[in-house]
């Protein structure tokens, strides 16, 4: 989930121009990301659905994090920057939860306090087996390139994986 902004060349110009003096840019993209999970559906869901248990995976040690976790309620991460980078902030609203089967927020992400990115995200739990086929699903909005959609799904498939580690830690 990290970016930065970085200088664009103007080919009119002696000058490097940044991207707060260029026309404003959106690009659109959508991934879907699939897990299974040796644990059942319940289980999955509850390591989002838990404050402490999603601090651990999502957030990360260095991180603050509060979590709403009920339609309306809100999710924010704030990660300070160090070395240059810029201070992350992560703020989603939840629209739908349905326990055990489907999680709907949408998310912005601010760089520095410039917004980055909104998105749109779905996951679905669904039973396999014994355990749980995760889908997620993400629609975004990258506002004047400073966050690649590569990124984002690397970053998203990142805390997944970290994900995979809690619940076999629980």
């Amino acid at each position: 989930m990290t970016g930065s902004s970085v200088p664009h060349p103007n080919p009119h110009s002696n000058q490097q121009s940044t991207p707060e003096a260029e026309s404003p840019s959106t690009l659109h993209s959508t991934f879907s990301l699939e897990r299974a999970y040796a644990l059942r559906p319940e289980r999955v869901f509850a390591a989002w659905a838990d404050p402490v248990a999603k601090a651990r995976w999502f957030a990360g040690p260095d991180s603050e994090h509060d979590l709403d976790f009920r339609p309306g309620g809100r999710e924010r991460v704030l990660r300070p920057g160090d070395g240059g980078d810029p201070t992350l902030r992560f703020e989603s609203v939840y629209h739908d939860i349905v326990p055990a089967r489907r999680i709907v927020y949408v998310s912005a992400l601010y760089a520095d306090d410039r917004l980055s990115t909104v998105s749109l995200t779905t996951v679905r739990f669904d039973s396999s087996g014994e355990g749980t086929h995760l889908l997620l699903t993400e629609q975004g909005t990258y506002l004047d390139g400073q966050e690649p959609p590569g990124w984002r799904e690397q970053g998203t498939s990142t805390w997944l994986d970290a994900l995979s580690a809690e619940l076999e830690t629980t």
